[in-house]
């Protein structure tokens, strides 16, 4: 189970600490250059988070990669991967959902997936070792080496996120996890089973790659009082109504009801479920302490 981490950028170490006291496996940090609303760089956080803890992982949920020129992000991730003794988990989405932040950062918004793509391919290599000679449509590494490498071999596990079938190729071919967001569990089934097909056309083990899913969500002793917590929240951040939607992909409602969704991905593939909580301040405080002390240990025990 991983606890993604508030966007307040001053509370990330202290709520990174408690997660790890309490028994989560990992948290995460999301990002955005520019959006509707407050977001952080998730490689910044990250390291504070890292600094603040020594056992849990740390998942990037997720890095908008095509924002990023490909040697810089494989850098920053393998210098995170460093701090942190091998405890990061790089997870990449190509973004899209705000292009302003394209225009802001001189990028193509429609380049996205081709640019992501280099991105994993050149950072797949850099990560191996030695010196990488690569000339791609974006980017160019004239025979150099990261050094000092990741920690861990092979570099940071790459989560692969998304929703679409470019996201399922991308995962097959470069992923380690596929985590898509605001799926059904018998969705996750199905893209899960093409995301292996998809690792196996390309020379992969299809065994090796691991589901999860990323589900914003909320809980409360009042099962209505959640639902339109989390309704209105989530709505606010994606500028849309998610009133028709809430039912098929956010978590919401009393401890039970809670227990019982994420089994039902768990049975669909899932091996980790990330819990993205919703509110701010003491409110939200309030939600992952009442998920802390009623969901995540029901959890836990079943595996």
């Amino acid at each position: 189970m991983i606890l993604t981490l508030s966007f307040d950028q001053q509370a990330v170490a202290a709520e990174a600490r408690t997660a790890e006291d309490a028994g989560y496996d990992g948290v995460a940090v999301g990002e955005h250059l520019f959006f509707h609303g407050p977001h952080p760089n998730g490689f910044v956080a990250l390291a504070a988070a890292a600094g603040a803890t020594s056992r849990i992982r740390l998942l990037s949920s997720l890095t908008v990669l095509p924002l990023y020129p490909a040697a810089l992000a494989a850098k920053l991730a393998t210098t995170l991967d460093q701090v942190s003794g091998g405890r990061f988990d790089m997870g990449v989405g190509v973004g899209g959902e705000y292009p302003p932040e394209f225009e802001a950062a001189g990028v193509d918004v429609r380049e996205r997936g081709a640019r992501t793509d280099e991105a994993l391919e050149l950072m797949r290599a850099l990560w191996q070792g030695g010196p990488v000679d690569f000339t791609g449509r974006f980017s160019r590494v004239p025979a150099l080496s990261l050094s000092p490498g990741p920690v861990q071999p092979g570099g940071p596990p790459l989560w692969v996120g998304g929703r679409r079938p470019a996201a399922i190729r991308r995962a097959g071919r470069f992923g380690d996890v596929w985590m898509p967001y605001m799926y059904t569990p018998e969705q996750l089934t199905k893209s899960l089973g093409e995301v292996r097909a998809a690792a196996e056309e390309a020379g992969r083990d299809p065994a090796g790659i691991r589901g999860a899913v990323f589900c914003w969500g909320g809980v409360d002793g009042d099962a209505a009082h959640s639902r339109r917590e989390v309704v209105d929240a989530v709505g606010a951040v994606y500028q849309q109504d998610f009133e028709p939607l809430a039912d098929r992909y956010l978590l919401h409602g009393d401890p039970d009801r809670l227990v019982a969704r994420a089994r039902e991905y768990a049975d669909a593939g899932a091996d980790t479920l990330v819990f993205s909580p919703v509110g701010a301040g003491d409110r939200r405080r309030e939600i992952v302490d009442l998920f802390t002390e009623a969901v995540l240990p029901r959890l836990t025990a079943d595996r």
